[in-house]
């Protein structure tokens, strides 16, 4: 991730709950509307992966 992005997401993690919910349906909202590449099954099963290992870091913590 470049300086700049990591910036963003380090101001993102100082909003409040609400502004945090405020900013990512407007982010969701721009993403909409970008073209984007077809992922191959590799790709989707990579990231599935990924958020699975979240969610278990996160119970983890529990």
């Amino acid at each position: 991730m470049t300086q700049p992005a990591e910036k963003i997401i380090e101001s993102f993690d100082a909003l409040t709950d609400a502004e945090k919910r405020e900013v990512i349906a407007l982010l969701l909202r721009k993403a909409a509307t970008l073209e984007h590449p077809s992922m191959t099954d590799d790709e989707l099963l990579a990231a599935a992966d990924q958020v699975f290992l979240e969610l278990d870091r996160d119970e983890s913590k529990k």
